[in-house]
């Protein structure tokens, strides 16, 4: 771990900081090396119930560090060997079987764009600006671009903002589902925090499961969809949690997990 990527325990939310702000919170080995680190500790740590990303001093990531790119010299396999070992932990994190959250502040642009887009809910400000911009330079998207975007924004979407490599500012990142909410200048963390803190009562084996199937539904027909369905509701029905949720119920006690409605209806503000 470096300075470049901070961590910090807020109750059983790890925060994890990409703070290189001299680049822009730009990706580059130690960068990378330091989010895998953290993103294993995330899935490793059972005190760990929901996990927040997020960049420093009003940047989320501004992408690859072409610096750093410009002035390695390669072979071109080497080059995708290096691409290939981004993966291996990226994949750890779209399917960390927790809650992940990107509070995005300002830019987040190529890999920082993609990086956004592995966690499960993405909240940002006004000054939020999302953009795959791969196409100005002459690359294709890379850190799960391919895979990530045209699940959100629907495939012609998806060509649209690669092939046009341009921004997006908050407003059209909310109506294209990128953005789960735009919150108040200044308010991005706590925020980020209060939604990860509504996680730390649920079931996290029931969560976890629930989106190990979801991160799968597109590319699985329905009747084996239905087996995994049926193998992790054997499994949910003989945890402790629900054990201890069906005894509250009965006792007609509340629920140790419970949503606000006003947040369930997607409002601004605290959840």
């Amino acid at each position: 771990m470096t300075d470049f990527v901070l961590r910090e325990r807020r109750g059983a939310t790890l925060i994890v900081t990409i703070n290189r702000p001299e680049r822009r919170n730009a990706f580059d080995l130690e960068v990378r090396q330091s989010l895998a680190e953290a993103v294993l500790e995330a899935r490793d740590d059972e005190t760990v119930k929901a996990l927040v990303i997020t960049g420093s001093q009003g940047v989320f990531c501004a992408g690859g560090d072409l610096k750093a790119l410009s002035e390695a010299k390669r072979p071109i396999y080497k080059d995708r060997d290096r691409i290939r070992r981004l993966h291996t932990w990226f994949h750890e994190l779209v399917n960390l079987e927790k809650p992940v959250i990107a509070a995005v502040d300002g830019p987040a642009f190529g890999a920082g764009f993609n990086l956004a887009l592995a966690c499960d809910f993405i909240l940002g400000t006004p000054a939020t600006r999302f953009c795959a911009v791969f196409g100005r330079i002459g690359l294709v998207p890379d850190l799960g671009g391919f895979f990530l975007l045209p699940r959100i924004v629907g495939l012609q979407r998806a060509k649209e903002l690669v092939f046009t490599a341009r921004e997006v500012g908050a407003d059209e990142a909310l109506s294209l589902g990128i953005l789960f909410r735009v919150v108040t200048d200044g308010t991005l963390l706590d925020e980020a925090l209060a939604l990860a803190a509504r996680f730390h009562g649920a079931s996290t084996e029931a969560l976890g499961m629930s989106k190990n199937i979801l991160n799968r539904s597109f590319n699985l027909d329905q009747n084996t969809l239905a087996e995994l369905e049926s193998h992790a509701q054997a499994l949910a029905i003989h945890t402790e949690y629900h054990d201890a949720a069906v005894a509250r119920f009965l006792n007609k006690q509340p629920p140790a997990f419970a949503w606000p409605a006003r947040a369930a209806k997607g409002q601004g503000g605290t959840p």
